[in-house]
This record gives structure tokens, C-alpha cells and sequence, in this order.
């Protein structure tokens, strides 16, 4: 089989064209946010904002509610206690994260059992991109795209605010207002990535990147873009991989975002060593 034919066969098929579409949207979202994330050590809120919207879903299903509301209210919810229990307890922000996240998951998983719903279990945990219809690609676009433009148009502050907060305060910056914007940008980002690649790979898509971009570059100007293209190549690879091996699309995009990590860390030591020697 040609070049061209293992790049445009998958895309003859309507299905190929909507996943890929929603793919790339999900990979700018979440590539743009990673960098934020990776440099504060925010990657376990990530973790913990991402399992914690399972019963948020299904309290909305229950309630005839649009399944995104009730994820993105109960993303915020999780955000919001971690900082009110880290800050009224002596347990390490880690812990009261990592308690939240499996606590919230498994009253998701009790919720689903419990309640009759037409949502499958394993659509939710891993996304279903190769179902996806325009309308859902349409809504992940109203989501991603605002999102995207928010987190570059506030990047200076947002860093700002997350390294010195002391000089941040002193030019007039609210940090409080600042970390709370990020959170509800991570809750939005987790939204519109939840129906593609499902609450459970979607943390993966928000650390991989930023990861990637961190081990190429110190400089913040530089690591957005590579963490953009970085997303950008796994996910255009992992949906044709997918399709061609006939594997789980999201998944698929997962791993190979995981083997660009093992090639940045490989490049990072030659690197390294190049600079000893």
C-alpha cells in the first residue's frame, strides 16, 4: 500500500473524518493547557478533575440534563473541596487529591450500577471517537476553541501568577481569580475531550504533551508550540493506526503520545551526554 493510500483511505469514510476532526480539536485543548499543568504540578489535579465528572454524568442523565453540565459542575465541585480540604487539614494537596478522585470515581461507578441509563459504561470511560456524529464534533469545537484562545490570551498571567505570585499580587493580579480561571479551563478542557476519549485516557492527553514539551525546551514560549504539534502528530497518527490495525482510536492515540515521551526522554540524555563529553 502507497504512502498516500495509508493516509487517505481512513479519511474516505465519514466516521474517520468526524473522529479525526474531534481528535485534533481535543489535542489543541489539551496540549495547550499541559504545558500549565506539567510546569505547576498540577498533573494529578488533572487526574482528579477528569474521574471525578463520572457522577456528574450520571446525576445529569438522571436529571435530563446535557451530560457536559453535569461533568463540568462536578469537575468544578472536586477542584474547589481539594483546595478547601488541603487547606483545612494537615494532609498533603497529593493525598487530598488522590482521596477525591477515587472517592468521586467510585461514587460514579455505585450511581451507575444503581441507576437504569442508556449510557455505556465503557463509552464513558474511554470515549467512543469513531461513533461521534458532526453535532458532537460541532459541540466539542464550541468548547475547545474558546478554551484554547482563553488559555493563550491569559498565558502570561497564568504563568505569572503560578511561579511568582508575590510580583503578581504587586502589578495587580488576583492569583486566587487566576488559579480558579485555570481550574474551570482544565474542567471545560476534560469536557470536550470527555465524549472522544473518555475520562479516563483524557489525563493522558493533558500531561503527555506539556511532558514532551518540558524535556525539548525550557523556555515557555517554545513549549507551547511543540506541545501543540506534539498532540497534533499523535493524534493524526493514532487515528489512522487505528484504523489500519482495526484497535480502539483512543487508546491508539495514547500510546503513541506515550512513545514520543520515551523519545523525548531518550533525546533529552543523548543530549545531556553530547554536552559532557
Amino acid at each position: 500500500m502507497s504512502f498516500s493510500a495509508l493516509l487517505l483511505d481512513p479519511l474516505s469514510h465519514g466516521f474517520m473524518q468526524r473522529g479525526l476532526a474531534a481528535a485534533l480539536l481535543v489535542a489543541l485543548v489539551c496540549a495547550t493547557l499541559s504545558c500549565f499543568l506539567v510546569l505547576r504540578g498540577w498533573s494529578l489535579m488533572g487526574d482528579a478533575v477528569s474521574h471525578a465528572v463520572l457522577p456528574g454524568i450520571i446525576v445529569a442523565e438522571l436529571l435530563a440534563l446535557p451530560l457536559t453540565l453535569g461533568a463540568f459542575v462536578a469537575g468544578l465541585f472536586t477542584a474547589w473541596l481539594t483546595g478547601r480540604m488541603a487547606g483545612a487539614s494537615r494532609i498533603r494537596p497529593d493525598a487530598v487529591m488522590a482521596i477525591l478522585f477515587s472517592g468521586m470515581f467510585a461514587l460514579g461507578l455505585v450511581l451507575f450500577l444503581k441507576i437504569e441509563t442508556d449510557q455505556h459504561l465503557t463509552h464513558i470511560l474511554f470515549g467512543n471517537m469513531l461513533g461521534l456524529e458532526w453535532r458532537d464534533v460541532l459541540e466539542i469545537a464550541l468548547i475547545a476553541l474558546p478554551t484554547t484562545l482563553i488559555v493563550l490570551a491569559k498565558r502570561r498571567d497564568l504563568l505569572l501568577a503560578g511561579f511568582d505570585p508575590a510580583h503578581a499580587r504587586a502589578i495587580g493580579l488576583s492569583v486566587s481569580r487566576l488559579d480558579s480561571l485555570l481550574l474551570i479551563l482544565l474542567a471545560l478542557a476534560i469536557v470536550a475531550a470527555m465524549k472522544a476519549v473518555g475520562v479516563l485516557l483524557v489525563v493522558a492527553m493533558l500531561i503527555a504533551p506539556g511532558a514532551i514539551a518540558a524535556l525539548l525546551s525550557q523556555r515557555f514560549d517554545r513549549m507551547l508550540p511543540i506541545a501543540i504539534a506534539a498532540a497534533t502528530l499523535s493524534s493524526l497518527a493514532g487515528t489512522l493506526l487505528s484504523f489500519h490495525v482495526d484497535a480502539a482510536t483512543g487508546p491508539a492515540i495514547v500510546v503513541f503520545q506515550s512513545g514520543l515521551v520515551a523519545l523525548a526522554i531518550a533525546f533529552r540524555r543523548l543530549k545531556s551526554r553530547a554536552a559532557m563529553a
